[in-house]
């Protein structure tokens, strides 16, 4: 079993930053494929970043550029740095950690004050 749990977002000005943590639980975290998704009102899910056991990384095109995705499997955590924040990034994101099943945290809010 594994737990997610999100930190970080918040209200903030566009062009502004924002990073968000993902502080995972259990012994096995290094081996997990980590990844950021977000959910605006109306819309489903998406993904926007993803990162392997060995730190590759994936960005979305609709965000590349723009936000950056990292972990420290010693600390069991993984980070999404957003800069230049538009509205359009407006969304509850979720953090993902993906073995034999996935696992989702709580959520985070962000809002992006035009």
């Amino acid at each position: 079993q594994v737990q997610l749990v999100e930190s970080g977002g918040g209200l903030v000005q566009a062009g502004g930053s924002l990073r968000l943590s993902c502080l995972a639980s259990g012994s096995t975290f290094s081996f997990y494929f980590m990844g950021w998704y977000r959910q605006a009102p109306g819309k489903q899910r998406e993904l926007v970043a993803t990162i392997t056991s060995g730190g590759s990384a994936n960005i979305a095109d609709s965000v590349k550029g723009r936000f950056t995705i990292s972990r420290d499997n010693a600390k069991k955590t993984v980070w999404l740095q957003m800069n230049s924040l538009k509205p359009e990034d407006t969304a509850v994101y979720y953090c993902n950690a993906r073995l034999s099943r996935d696992y989702w945290g709580q959520g985070t809010q962000v809002t992006v004050d035009s």
